[in-house]
């Protein structure tokens, strides 16, 4: 092989290395800046040992530079003619830029499909370990703030939250009020007894909201309105769920986080 070949291979290479490193370094970004959930876990350790690459990048450009003077020395000595920047030149450099967004778009749409996927296994799950519950479902419909509901509550809840790994916080969301103003409550645990002397105090179960969480619920618990509602935001799932028993209604909120790019599983809320 002629000494001319090798340093164009060689120099072929390393564009080719430094052009991928920057399709990387790009979608890294993307991802991170705009919670794109395409990846599994393990992004971080993949992008933080991509650092020896960005070693090799400033290795590679040295090399590359002699090369490009051997190549220099290689045409003077074999009379050949440096390549001119031409259309072919123009119109790889135009595909390279415009590629950047037609990759955003890519990702974009798997975060889209990941999403949509999430919401579908959630609510299958929902609506499966309710119809195997039916029982257990009537119990956390018929509300009413006193102990023993409390308490029934939070085992039953225990009990889906390990059921299903879709979904391992599970709580109940209800509407009551408090001195003649309407709240949200969220009920997920209680630790008391039934034996206590002190008892619950609603505003310790208050479930706080952004304005279009409180138009939803407060559509759901004043209107005959029963649609689920799912929230997916940087790797946290939430999925509301209104369940009616006996004329009687309340929501049932899953919850799943994927911490992706921690090189761990899902943990609940």
């Amino acid at each position: 092989m002629q000494p001319k070949t090798i340093v164009q291979l060689s120099n072929a290479v390393g564009a080719v290395s430094i052009i991928l490193l920057i399709y990387w370094i790009f979608i890294f970004i993307a991802v991170q800046v705009f919670g794109l959930k395409v990846f599994r876990e393990n992004i971080s350790e993949t992008f933080y040992l991509s650092i020896f690459g960005i070693l090799a990048l400033m290795f590679g450009a040295l090399i590359i530079n002699v090369m490009m003077n051997l190549t220099r020395i290689a045409d003077k000595h074999n009379q050949d003619a440096l390549d001119a920047v031409g259309p072919q030149s123009t119109n790889r450099r135009w595909f390279f830029i415009l590629s950047f967004p037609v990759i955003f778009g890519l990702l974009y749409g798997g975060d889209y499909l990941t999403s949509r996927n999430k919401e579908k296994r959630l609510v299958e799950s929902a609506k499966s370990i309710l119809e195997q519950n039916i029982d257990k479902a009537d119990q956390l419909t018929n509300y009413t703030f006193t102990e023993k509901w409390l308490l029934e509550t939070t085992d039953i809840l225990d009990v889906m939250s390990k059921t299903d790994k879709n979904f391992p916080y599970v709580s109940v969301i209800t509407r009551d009020t408090i001195d003649d103003t309407a709240v949200i409550l969220s009920f997920r645990a209680y630790n008391g007894t039934l034996a206590d002397t002190l008892q619950p105090a609603k505003k310790n179960f208050i479930f706080a909201t952004t304005p279009e969480e409180r138009a939803y619920l407060n559509r759901v618990f004043t209107e005959n309105f029963n649609e689920t509602k799912f929230d997916a935001t940087n790797g946290r799932y939430e999925l509301y769920y209104p369940s009616v028993r006996n004329n009687k209604k309340v929501v049932l909120y899953f919850s799943d986080y994927q911490r992706y790019g921690k090189g761990s599983g899902s943990s609940g809320y």
